[in-house]
């Protein structure tokens, strides 16, 4: 007989089937535990990023590149830490992008990337590090400059890994402190609008940070170290005993207001016997002018006075008048003033202003207006009184600038065309990359022509990045000289080098310029920024070092009657004892 099975009556088991668990496949899966407490997130990763790692190395390397101009291990560690912590920083970028689109790095291939790296890092390192020795070496060789020791490249490399190392700590701070200030905004707004605001956020406190502290700081060390270096007098210089100097009997100018700079530039004049002895027959004193920061109260008063003082000294009765622009420390070279003095037997008269006492870095970057109000006023006032004089009876007068000097030249005239009817000649030497006039030429330049070399044959402006090429005119004699060597960093540093080649690296380069040079986005424009500290530590006629060349153009535009360049050469070789 079947045993009929009686269906239990429905829901009267319900209550034991929350007791009795119900049977699983053996396929699914049994979810972990939870607790309460969140998975804790890394707010700055601990490790270094693989992509990040390997755009770091090929920077690294590429800053033992050359560039225009030797650098000295401690320049060289530095540009290497940077170029590497930038390259670490775009590395790293690309890396978080690519997980963001394709997910993370598979763990073995993540590995084996690290194998490779730490594999052929240590190569490429020596291979770059060999090379770089030998580019240096080459380059000192070019310029005429003795060898550095071998040991320089073991503390380069300890420059580089420190520069690189704080580099880094720095940006992960930074960015510990965006998340942690995304963390708290989140409270408040949607994730994305917090990270956003917390970026702002941080970006804004470190560039007050940075400049309220650091750089205001750092103006203000250079400042009061300015002013010390300002008051004293350099060894050997004392108060003229000349009335045709500032500072001396009868001037109206006191010896203490002129500076250091002022003080160097009227005694450094050479002698009657000196000029007497080169020119084979009789010389006269020459006259030099100079107002120092303190001698009047402002721009326009120091320049009226300097008009005085020239008009005590007769320096309108000369052959010529130079009026100089000095660097940002009020500086002139002296071989630059000697030059024109030897070249006309004394029968000159040179005068200049002093708009600061802060070095040319520094007053660029600090206020630009202050050269240009100098040049402005000191120019304007000396040719104010030099155009009321009968047409007949005037000097020759000459305009000189140098570096930042330059620029204020420039910008006084505004135009190329107002710089060449501004003067009877005007010399310039290693124009900055700001000036406007020197824009304007070389942008309109020859087709053809090369960016170092520019030809411009609608004005009467000559260019030289050797002045030895301006004995030999081509064309009328030049109203405007500018001499700019090829590996002057002042000359060729602009933002530009971030992101987009040089001219002056495309096509056919300047002999000085070295043919294993090339552009690379990002670390050429450091290794030109590095340049500028070394500009003026090279032999002359490279860098940004002008001496003896300036008799070539003075002689260009302003020669003496009966001049040759024979008395060029003989001139640049008294100068260059």
């Amino acid at each position: 007989m079947r045993r009929q099975v009686v269906a239990s009556p429905p829901g009267w088991l319900t209550p034991l089937r929350g007791r009795i668990p119900s049977p699983r496949r053996s396929s699914e899966r049994i979810p972990a535990p939870t607790t309460d407490r969140p998975v804790r997130r890394h707010i700055v990763r601990s490790g270094l990023s693989l992509t990040g790692a390997a755009f770091a190395a090929a920077f690294y390397c590429l800053s033992f590149t050359p560039s225009l101009l030797p650098r000295a291990w401690l320049l060289q560690g530095v540009v290497a830490g940077i170029t590497a912590a930038m390259g670490y920083a775009l590395g790293a970028t690309l890396g978080a992008l690519a997980r963001r689109w394709r997910g993370p790095m598979r763990a073995r291939t993540a590995r084996y990337g690290w194998v490779a790296l730490a594999a052929l890092v240590p190569v490429l390192f020596a291979v770059f590090l060999w090379l770089g020795t030998r580019w240096q070496r080459d380059l000192r060789t070019r310029l005429g400059m003795p060898p550095v020791p071998e040991i320089d490249i073991l503390r380069t490399v300890g420059v580089s890994l420190l520069t690189f190392g704080m580099l880094l700590l720095l940006a992960r701070l930074l960015r510990l402190a965006t998340r942690g200030c995304a963390l708290l905004l989140q409270r408040f707004f949607p994730t994305a609008a917090a990270y956003c605001a917390g970026t702002l956020v941080v970006a804004v406190l470190a560039y007050g940070a940075f400049d309220g502290l650091l750089v205001a700081n750092l103006f203000a060390m250079a400042d009061r170290s300015a002013a010390v270096e300002n008051s004293g007098t350099a060894n050997g210089v004392t108060v003229p005993s000349s009335a045709l100097r500032s500072g001396g009997p009868q001037s109206l100018i006191t010896w203490d207001s002129l500076g250091r700079q002022g003080r160097a530039f009227v005694t450094n004049a050479p002698t009657v016997e000196e000029l007497t002895g080169f020119a084979g027959r009789q010389a006269v004193e020459p006259i030099r002018v100079y107002a120092g920061l303190t001698s009047a109260d402002s721009l326009a008063e120091r320049a009226r006075l300097v008009v005085r003082e020239m008009d005590r000294t007769g320096a309108f009765d000369r052959s010529v008048v130079a009026v100089v622009t000095p660097t940002g420390t009020g500086w002139v070279d002296y071989k630059v003033t000697r030059a024109l003095e030897y070249m006309y037997a004394g029968d000159t008269a040179l005068v200049s202003m002093q708009y600061s006492y802060l070095p040319s870095f520094f007053a660029f970057v600090g206020d630009r207006s202050e050269v240009v109000n100098a040049a402005d006023a000191l120019i304007g006032a000396v040719r104010e009184r030099w155009a009321a004089m009968p047409a007949g009876e005037r000097p020759r007068l000459l305009l000189f600038g140098e570096s930042l000097g330059t620029y204020g030249m420039e910008t006084t005239f505004g135009t190329p065309e107002g710089l060449v009817d501004g003067a009877d000649g005007a010399l310039l030497l290693g124009p900055t990359f700001a000036n406007p006039a020197h824009r304007e030429l070389t942008d309109g330049r020859t087709a053809g022509s090369p960016i170092w070399d520019p030809q411009y044959p609608a004005l009467p402006i000559e260019f030289a990045d050797d002045a030895a090429e301006l004995r030999d005119p081509t064309g009328p004699r030049p109203k405007v000289v500018y001499l700019q060597n090829a590996t002057d960093p002042v000359v060729w540093w602009s933002w530009d080098l971030l992101w987009q080649k040089p001219q002056w690296l495309t096509g056919r380069r300047a002999a000085d310029v070295t043919p294993d040079m090339h552009w690379y986005p990002g670390i050429t424009f450091w290794q030109i920024t590095c340049d500028l500290v070394f500009s003026t530590k090279v032999p002359t006629g490279h860098g940004h070092v002008y001496k003896s060349e300036t008799v070539d153009g003075w002689a260009a535009i302003a020669p003496p009657p009966g001049w040759t360049t024979a008395d060029s050469i003989r001139l640049r070789k008294l100068l260059d004892r």
